[in-house]
């Protein structure tokens, strides 16, 4: 499987957060422009998910990459996922929630390697981003999109020595991590 596309879901209400997690400032730049950059840097051409609301500010910080809005975002993650397939293709592809920014350049590009759909591993738990074979596109688009992904796919496992894999930012706290390991990222 040899993986050229990402699609990087940034659709989500961020309640928890209060504010849009792809606008989060990290470094000088934005989560979505953080991740985006560290996936281009793998070779991967880009798509990003998000709300109409946040459709043109993504836009204007990332012009070389598509934006695609989800029109029905409260369906949950995996009703983004299938809107991704849908306006990219089915193909194999990395999977990259925008709150999920721990992994490292090299996992992506591993990750990209893989013949299976597959997820990084760091210290026996499993993390972000997943590489999804054409086939597991074909099933994720037959789900009812609030289906949790786990119950769609059945990855193998990439283990990776990525300490901050697991780094999840939902709230306050969670950025306040986000940014003491940022310079890691």
């Amino acid at each position: 499987m040899s993986i050229d596309r990402a699609v990087v879901l940034a659709a989500g209400a961020s309640k928890r957060l209060g504010s849009p997690k792809a606008l989060i400032e990290i470094k000088g730049r934005t989560l979505v422009e953080l991740i985006c950059s560290k996936l281009q840097s793998a070779g991967l051409s880009v798509t990003v998910l998000t709300r109409s609301s946040l459709k043109q500010k993504i836009h204007e910080l990332l012009p070389n990459v598509s934006v695609i809005v989800n029109l029905d975002p409260d369906l949950g993650r995996t009703g983004t996922i299938q809107c991704g397939i849908e306006s990219i293709g089915v193909q194999p592809m990395l999977i990259v929630p925008v709150d999920r920014p721990g992994f490292s350049l090299n996992t992506a590009k591993k990750l990209c390697e893989c013949d299976n759909t597959t997820i990084p591993l760091h210290n026996g738990k499993g993390g972000h981003p997943i590489a999804i074979t054409r086939q597991d596109c074909k099933n994720i688009l037959r789900a009812e999109p609030d289906t949790p992904l786990r119950e769609l796919i059945s990855p193998d496992r990439l283990t990776v020595e990525d300490p901050y894999l697991h780094l999840n930012i939902d709230t306050k706290e969670d950025v306040n991590e986000l940014l003491k390991v940022a310079k890691h990222l």
